[in-house]
């Protein structure tokens, strides 16, 4: 089969022609039917300080993964051959990084890191809730702690913002949102939130109860900073620079705590296949052909994207 791999920092993604894997002691042979493209493929290419996260060389990138088990490996219980799953993607070991990922035709994965897709959840979906959703609502529900009445603020509206955003609305909290794309802006309104700005820094002296970075750079980080009311939350996902600076008397005066947050659960995956299914969370997704990964990793890389890129076998 063919595959799309890291090969070292600073090479470009390579498509090579590679063995179907087969499943080990508690594992299954997925069919991946969906790849969700994440910004986090452009620093494993071009950070040095990704390398020393990645288990071997060359690796098959891609973590967002949903599919169809087509075999089991010994031992496998609780599962069977043609159920739908996505692939929790910081599960035993982490695909992309410490075994093979998703972007190739078959895809082995431990089967208690599978979480079944219902019924009707189409495959795209079902990959980028693996990590996008996952990722959002972790840090939104569980790290920031958002409930009904929060006044919230979000920073940056792509893959990952747009559904932290819904997601904040969705529990009822009052949101305000930043993102330079006029796009972004006007999907921002859809979505629910109450204000929609350009600039992040136009979000200062709001006092919100919580801001969620999704962009991840010195000036964001700042204005999340300045956005909040004395004592509230600033939580760090986005990774758009590789360090960031703030103000050490805006931090101080605001008592900001200040949480990062990475990943999250299986049941932070079940909660947003949930809101998936039900229509209550409809991300804008755009499709790409197996042969254009290496496009939609360009892309991400100069920032062309406006929601997420799923890559659909």
């Amino acid at each position: 089969m063919r595959a799309w791999q890291w090969t070292g920092t600073g090479n470009p993604l390579a498509l090579a022609t590679v063995p179907v894997p087969d499943p080990g002691e508690g594992e299954v042979l997925l069919r991946v039917r969906a790849a969700g493209m994440c910004h986090s493929d452009v620093g494993e290419l071009d950070e040095p300080s990704w390398a020393e996260n990645i288990h071997r060389c060359p690796i098959t990138l891609g973590h967002e993964i949903a599919g169809e088990v087509v075999a089991l490996g010994p031992g496998v219980t609780g599962v069977s051959v043609g159920d739908r799953c996505g692939v929790h993607p910081l599960g035993a070991t982490v695909p992309g990084y410490g075994r093979d990922g998703g972007y190739a035709a078959f895809h082995v994965a431990p089967a208690y890191d599978l979480v079944p897709l219902p019924d009707g959840l189409p495959y795209e979906l079902g990959a980028l809730g693996t990590d996008a959703g996952m990722t959002s609502h972790h840090g939104v529900a569980a790290v920031a702690g958002v409930t009904a009445g929060d006044r919230v603020g979000i920073i940056g509206l792509g893959g990952l913002g747009q559904i932290g955003a819904r997601i904040a609305v969705l529990l009822g909290a009052e949101v305000h949102a930043a993102d330079p794309s006029p796009d972004a802006r006007r999907l921002g309104a859809e979505l629910g939130a109450t204000r929609v700005v350009a600039d992040a820094g136009e979000l200062a002296g709001a006092g919100l109860d919580a801001v969620i970075d999704f962009a991840g750079f010195s000036a964001t980080a700042q204005a999340a900073v300045r956005a909040i009311r004395v004592g509230g939350t600033v939580v760090m996902i986005g990774m758009g620079a590789h360090t960031s600076e703030l103000v050490t008397a805006d931090v101080i005066h605001q008592k900001a705590v200040i949480r990062g947050s990475s990943g999250g659960t299986k049941a932070d995956i079940e909660a947003v296949y949930r809101y998936l299914r039900a229509g209550d969370i409809t991300p804008v997704v755009e499709h790409l052909t197996f042969e254009q990964v290496a496009e939609g990793i360009d892309r991400l890389r100069e920032g062309r994207v406006t929601g997420r890129l799923v890559v659909s076998m």
